[in-house]
């Protein structure tokens, strides 16, 4: 279910669009600036998986700037005060007595000057990727480039942004964000808006900041230099630096879990507590599902290592978020696949399905003359498995190995007994008839899971 939209209203007379969900410490999640549309982002996954993450043990709130998404958009003040009047004005709408602050991209200034005047109302301070002067980013080479055809090809600027900002691996996913834009802001607004920031400079507030803050940077992240984050992390009191691995600007992509613990640990909740799953332990019913990507040494001829390894991270980012939205733990990757487990079977089914959406989905965007399809083939079994060191092992991991092997492409496999378990739940099965699976004598039954309008 979307979360309901509702309106708070700034001292200027602009209706500002914002959602809360969930329980716990008020989590103020800042606009994207450029992208920022918080009921579209509710359809995309990686968007959607990334807050419902964050609202597992907080009240997250998510609002859109002026001019910007499903707030006014017929806007002409765009000054740091008037970005933080929008901030005061959700705040204050919800009655919120002090709130932790997520300071994203090019909204950290205004957390940044928004924590240094209320001290009182934001008990943490969490910047990502970001910076007190915006001349720090615009000096950029990468931002440069992008800035001279702006004005020319609206369509062409909001894709490169879109690839800046994510990362150039990002195909599908940067394709989405860059459409996002698009529906999120008119040229003429983020016109208005980068005029705005043209000399903008906080760097002053940094030492007024009372809240204790956490700066997040990404490591590869190339459009904002590594020295911009320690900066701030040396002049706000008490701050400190955690350095992540990757290059994308999105928190929500490439390894999100480490991301979500560091906001954990930050804000004191129980470490690991929304990714944890359970021990699986010998006597227990278990899920174990299998993708293996459709030849993946063709992939690595054809596009030499580096190239191929891109590809692969497409899989394990599409995978890993998979099995983050549906309760499943990653027992082992294996290269080109992954081995993962699930208490239940309803949500290894549902974990398989949005994979392979997912998988068509990225092909789709990039249509047949763009970038390497990925096919992806899935087995399931239940059964009760031997669970040792972090890996499970024993019959029911080897058939649901063996079952996987059997697919095709697109395809995904199940045993009898996952199709039992999941009886009146909604789900559709071909019978593939009895097969002798390999390492096995006996043959057992196999079903197709129909996921898309032609199966069956």
């Amino acid at each position: 279910m979307e979360p309901r939209i509702q309106y708070a209203t700034t001292d200027d007379g602009v209706n500002i669009a914002f959602w809360a969900i969930g329980e716990g410490m008020p989590f103020v999640h800042m606009p994207w600036f450029r992208s920022s549309h918080i009921q579209r982002e509710w359809q995309i996954p990686e968007y959607r998986r990334w807050y419902d993450s964050l609202a597992k043990e907080l009240c997250l709130v998510r609002y859109d700037g002026r001019g910007i998404g499903m707030s006014d958009r017929n806007v002409e003040e765009y000054s740091l005060d008037a970005l933080v009047a929008d901030l005061e004005a959700v705040v204050d709408r919800l009655q919120l007595k002090t709130v932790a602050l997520f300071g994203v991209l090019h909204m950290g200034p205004v957390a940044i000057a928004y924590a240094a005047r209320h001290p009182e109302r934001v008990s943490h301070l969490i910047l990502w990727c970001t910076y007190a002067r915006s001349g720090d980013y615009a000096r950029s080479s990468q931002v440069q480039a992008t800035r001279g055809f702006m004005d020319k090809d609206w369509e062409l600027y909001t894709q490169t942004l879109a690839h800046v900002r994510l990362g150039w691996s990002e195909g599908p996913s940067a394709q989405q964000f860059a459409a996002l834009i698009r529906e999120s802001i008119t040229p003429q607004a983020l016109q208005a808006l980068i005029e705005a920031y043209e000399d903008l400079d906080v760097s002053a507030l940094l030492p007024k900041v009372k809240a204790p803050t956490l700066v997040l940077h990404r490591a590869g992240l190339e459009w904002l230099r590594l020295d911009v984050a320690k900066e701030l992390a040396a002049r706000i009191p008490g701050a400190s630096l955690t350095l992540l691995d990757g290059a994308s600007g999105a928190p929500f992509l490439g390894d999100s879990a480490s991301v979500l613990r560091a906001i954990d640990r930050f804000l004191g909740l129980e470490t690991d507590a929304r990714l944890a799953q359970p021990e699986r332990v010998a006597g227990t019913l278990v899920t174990i599902l299998f993708t293996d990507i459709v030849g993946s040494t063709a992939l690595t001829r054809r596009l030499g290592d580096e190239g191929a390894r891109a590809v692969l991270r497409e899989h394990e980012r599409i995978v890993r978020g998979a099995l983050a939205a549906h309760g499943g733990s990653e027992v082992k990757a294996t290269g080109d696949g992954f081995m993962a487990s699930f208490g239940s079977a309803r949500q290894a089914l549902e974990c398989a399905i949005a994979v392979q959406k997912s998988f068509a989905e990225r092909d789709a965007a990039r249509g047949p003359a763009n970038g390497v399809p990925l096919q992806v083939r899935i087995g399931l079994n239940a059964g009760e498995p031997v669970a040792e060191n972090g890996d499970l092992f024993g019959t029911a991991v080897n058939v649901a190995a063996r079952i996987a092997d059997q697919a095709q492409g697109g395809e995904i496999l199940a045993s009898n007994v996952v199709r039992e378990l999941t009886a009146g739940k909604g789900f559709g099965f071909s019978d593939r008839g009895e097969q002798v699976l390999r390492g096995f004598e006996d043959p057992m039954h196999i079903y197709a899971v129909t996921w898309r309008g032609g199966d069956g």
